[in-house]
């Protein structure tokens, strides 16, 4: 029962020093090096995710330097902690990133020239190191216990005003904030972050450190009331790795996920919507080397249970390459085991340019089906442009009625499958989408330009419309 508010005066006494704020200032041509802002195109932070930047930092919109031009300098502040004695620090690799000069500031007011050991763009961190000794150092908490409604600290330097101590609770903990960062399960508190807190510590009550303050969900740039930051069991992996190798490694299994809906519970015959769906198994990969298919739904990897397609990229990603995870799925409604041997994931592939198949001309057939969908088969070069197999997919060439529409589907879509059947002709869709009764839900395996996802199509009332 709560009997009153905490005070946190003796613990922000005891690991204030510990905290540091940075500087790194980058030359005008080194920013435009990287595009010409030090932050990711607003493409790739959905939902108004934003990290922070102090006074003097690149805008995200403002006017840069042309590519070239020496210029004046930039400087963005952030905050960072020590981690040892002997002068090891973590912050954000976006505070660090492409820097000419990092300073580190302690709050004893002795400043020094910092080294970047190495950062990880995945997981948003870096590690720096001072040439000093007998520095005081934040004690790592347990971040994989942390419960929603804890109470948690921030110290940092919003708007270059250092030390500044904010306070509130974990809202929830196992976030996923957006694809650049899919490795990390972020813990989203409502404790007021600002542009200079990125890399400042969050503290539980005891003053340990359980997470790296990161980003914030804002559509006006500034703190909203939902902050997220990196938990430190990640941030501690990613910083041993740096330290030992100089880079992280980070396993993988090959596969494609995407959440199960309460309509692909019906058309997979599932008991709930628990766990990760496979939409994609990459070609020769450790999962379809341990025979996982389209379709499957991963509900736990050696026992550590996936309720959400958001749990299975930090579970493997922090698994190392080359040992071995079991796999418990769902195919068709029964369970099975899959044991993989994980690889490295390659953190260098990249998604190719969307490509849609056009139809030469409109299909005069209508659909048999009661979907409504008008298949084209592809010929020889369709499919290696799309990079399929031979006898692999069927372009979709009208979609008749509503079902398909509200399912999202569009012309020149590539349906692969349908349920876990194969389909690479337009006699073979007709034919598993004639065996769709109307009380049923059809689960389409369909390719996009790059994406491959599941689609769950239910059948219009009455048939086509």
């Amino acid at each position: 029962m709560v009997t009153g508010l905490p005070d946190f005066t003796q613990l922000v006494e005891r690991v204030g020093p510990a905290v540091a704020s940075i500087e790194a200032t980058s030359s005008a041509k080194s920013t435009a090096m990287r595009g010409g802002q030090m932050m990711p195109d607003n493409d790739d932070m959905p939902e108004f995710f934003r990290r922070f930047f102090g006074p003097g930092g690149p805008v995200p919109g403002a006017p840069q330097p042309p590519d070239g031009n020496d210029g004046p300098q930039s400087q963005s502040i952030g905050t960072g902690f020590l981690i040892s004695e002997d002068g090891y620090l973590l912050t954000n690799h976006h505070v660090v990133d492409g820097a000419d000069e990092v300073k580190v500031k302690l709050s004893d007011r002795r400043e020094f020239k910092a080294k970047v050991v190495g950062s990880d763009q995945q997981s948003d961190v870096a590690v720096l190191k001072i040439q000093a000794a007998d520095l005081p150092y934040l004690r790592t908490g347990d971040s994989r216990s942390l419960k929603p409604g804890q109470w948690v600290v921030a110290i940092g330097s919003p708007f270059g005003l250092d030390h500044s101590v904010t306070a509130g609770i974990v809202s929830a903990v196992g976030r996923a904030a957006n694809n650049q960062q899919r490795y990390v399960p972020f813990i989203q508190t409502d404790v007021a972050i600002n542009r200079g807190n990125s890399g400042g510590p969050l503290l539980n009550t005891r003053g340990e450190v359980v997470g790296i303050n990161s980003q914030i969900f804002s559509n006006s740039g500034g703190y909203m009331g939902v902050s997220f930051a990196i938990p430190m069991d990640v941030a501690m992996n990613v910083a041993q790795q740096i330290k030992t190798t100089g880079k992280v490694s980070r396993g993988q299994i090959g596969v494609s996920v995407g959440t199960v809906s309460s309509d692909m519970v019906k058309g997979f015959n599932l008991p709930d919507t628990g766990g990760a769906l496979v939409n994609d198994v990459l070609v020769g990969s450790p999962a379809e080397k341990a025979g996982i298919e389209p379709g499957d739904v991963i509900r736990s990897v050696d026992g550590t249970p996936i309720n959400n397609s958001s749990d299975l990229p930090p579970v493997i990603g922090a698994m190392a390459p080359g040992s071995t995870a079991r796999l418990g799925i769902l195919r068709n409604g029964k369970s099975l085991e899959r044991v993989v041997t994980l690889t490295r994931l390659d953190e260098t592939d990249v998604a190719g340019n969307p490509r849609r198949v056009a139809p030469r001309e409109p299909a005069a057939a209508k659909a048999e089906n009661r979907l409504g969908l008008v298949g084209e088969d592809l010929d020889a070069n369709q499919r290696r442009e799309l990079g399929l197999k031979a006898g692999e997919g069927v372009a979709l060439a009208r979609i008749e009625g509503q079902a398909g529409r509200k399912a999202g589907l569009r012309p020149g879509d590539i349906v692969l499958r349908v349920g876990t059947t194969p389909v690479g002709s337009v006699s073979a869709l007709e034919r598993e989408l004639g065996k769709v009764r109307e009380d049923q839900t059809a689960m389409l395996l369909v390719r996009r330009g790059a994406a491959t996802q599941f689609l769950a199509v239910t059948p219009d009332e009455g048939g086509k419309q």
